[in-house]
């Protein structure tokens, strides 16, 4: 089969599209002929590595896939051939304590597709049945794939973990981030006050415009925090989504109301930083992170997909051949929603 794949850890130089041997699959898993996997910036860090990720090269990237069943294990019951299906982007043991009380996304042996596991730029990969959902026919493959992993974390991290209320302030760090984008939806959903948005780009603050946003920031023409300020009679705001990091947390902490909560569940602009403590303990504000969602939150979030109540936005879509520069367009910044690509 046809797959991209990863040769050692460093650029883009070291990714080719080569063919590969198609995945064995256990009794309790299917094989997928996959029909859409979308980018995510998760990709660029796998490339890049780090000292505790061990992989077996050629390693195939992506984590969000959705297809066709072409072949079911022995002991797989539930689907059968032919089944159009999403895939939770994570796998777990099943059998750890955090497993058996529902949070697998905290499992002993957590895997994401595409990063500690084989993923789905490729034609074809083995997927656990547990990891399974069947498609609505109307649905698309393509919605399915761009949907399932920043909509699950940010469900689980603006919902559960955040606990959004309706009529509470938010602001969203970063207008055209998938994670930011699906989060921007939810909160329109859960009935949120004054949804903000922060962003450098008019095509991308468009979008989060698109998705719900009530006010959108160009943070290269305002002092964004001066003006979420303002904006809420010198209060700030009762939530903010802050995936950026070292360049906007100390910014992101005083946009802050009293008892306010910031999430996280990422640091594109680095990982280490400093920010002042005094604003912590001296405004009751909670710092809350997370990673991903357990497959009960999957499911409910993309039971939202499914109804049409939550719209994930597809900048474009590329045939696998295409799939090297499509990571450089994601690389340089070329996108405003979700990348997709048709193995």
């Amino acid at each position: 089969m046809k797959a991209l794949l990863l040769h050692r850890h460093g650029s883009l130089d070291d990714v080719s599209i080569g063919d590969i041997e198609l995945p064995d699959i256990g009794v309790d898993e299917v094989l997928l002929e996959v029909k859409a996997v979308a980018l995510n910036r998760l990709d660029l860090y796998v490339l890049a590595g780090w000292p505790r990720l061990k992989l077996a090269f050629p390693h195939i990237l992506g984590c969000d896939g959705s297809g066709i069943i072409s072949t079911v294990g022995e002991a797989v019951t539930e689907y059968k051939p032919g089944d159009r299906v999403a895939v939770n982007p994570t796998r777990s043991c099943g059998k750890c304590a955090y497993c058996r009380a529902g949070n697998d996304h905290m499992c002993d042996r957590f895997a994401i597709f595409g990063e500690h596991v084989p993923g789905f730029y490729a034609q074809y990969q083995a997927v656990p049945a547990r990891n399974l959902l069947k498609l609505p026919d109307d649905l698309s493959h393509d919605v399915a794939a761009a949907a399932s992993l920043v909509y699950v974390t940010a469900w689980h991290s603006l919902i559960e973990i955040g606990r959004l209320q309706a009529g509470e302030d938010v602001l969203v760090v970063g207008a055209a981030g998938g994670v930011n984008l699906a989060a921007i939806d939810i909160a329109r959903l859960a009935g949120a006050g004054t949804i903000f948005v922060v962003g450098s780009d008019e095509r991308k603050l468009s979008l989060a415009r698109q998705q719900g946003a009530h006010m959108t920031i160009n943070r290269l023409e305002e002092e964004w925090g001066k003006v979420v300020f303002q904006y809420t009679n010198r209060q700030g705001v009762d939530i903010v989504i802050d995936n950026v990091g070292a360049a906007t947390f100390q910014t992101s902490i005083r946009s802050l109301k009293k008892g306010g909560r910031l999430l996280t569940v990422g640091n594109t602009s680095g990982p280490k930083f400093e920010f002042d403590n005094r604003y912590i303990f001296g405004k009751h504000l909670s710092i809350l992170g997370s990673t991903m969602g357990p497959h009960g939150s999957y499911e409910q979030v993309m039971s939202l997909i499914f109804k049409g109540r939550l719209n994930p936005i597809i900048d474009a879509i590329y045939p696998l051949a295409e799939g090297i520069e499509t990571l450089r367009k994601m690389e340089r910044g070329e996108f405003a929603g979700k990348m997709v690509l048709h193995p």
